[in-house]
């Protein structure tokens, strides 16, 4: 997926708003900032220019670091503001950092077992694509160890309302509450089958597919 084009603001460049862009929202996910090597893999431009854009970005009075600290790049105030006034006059858009899945929430269960170690050479969008079908949400149950999905994966998900016999799906029940099981269609209904001998399949007429489940993410 190619990144949006955002026309020049402030005498910003559309790369040097899409730095600042890249380090307000990983700011907000990961609760530190990305290093240059991440946002020049994330870009695919060169440390070197990566530097240039952090150093008009600073000068401009959008940026600040520590210097001698690491991951200490934070917008200032005057940052912030003009990403909420770009967000403000775009309804639906979301800064996601480049490669990422939207994180919607958090899904009762687990998910499978798979980790991005290299961040320079593998991205979410190259293992799973990219497009309005997909979502991430993060495990918050145990009902699926025993398929070695923990709680604080994220499982990777594209959005269907139909599923096969064994998909591992995200479905809403009849509590309206959403839930990681694999999918079974039996005879008079449908069940959901957990991976932790501590927790009863569920068995429901009212079943609503949301997704299946295409990856996972864990940090080690």
């Amino acid at each position: 997926m190619h990144a949006r084009y955002v026309e020049p603001i402030d005498g910003l460049t559309p790369r040097q708003v899409e730095v600042l862009r890249l380090i307000g929202s990983f700011c907000d996910s990961q609760r530190y900032s990305p290093t240059i090597a991440e946002l020049a893999s994330r870009m695919a431009i060169s440390r070197s220019t990566v530097f240039e854009h952090l150093a008009e970005l600073q000068r401009k009075g959008l940026l600040s670091t520590s210097p001698g600290r690491a991951r200490s790049l934070r917008l200032t105030s005057s940052g912030h503001a003009l990403l909420d006034q770009l967000d403000a006059g775009e309804p639906g858009e979301n800064p996601e950092w480049p490669g990422g899945v939207p994180l919607l929430g958090q899904i009762a269960a687990g998910l499978p077992r798979e980790a991005i170690e290299n961040t320079e050479s593998i991205s979410l969008e190259s293992c799973f694509g990219l497009g309005a079908d997909l979502f991430a949400l993060e495990v918050s149950g145990d009902s699926m160890i025993e398929e070695n999905i923990e709680p604080g994966d994220y499982v990777i998900c594209r959005r269907t309302n139909v599923a096969d016999n064994g998909d591992l799906v995200v479905a809403l029940v009849d509590d309206g509450e959403a839930t990681l099981k694999r999918f079974y269609k039996e005879d008079h209904c449908i069940r959901l089958q957990p991976a932790n001998a501590n927790y009863a399949p569920i068995h429901t007429n009212n079943c609503h597919i949301e997704g299946i489940v295409v990856g996972l993410v864990r940090r080690l």
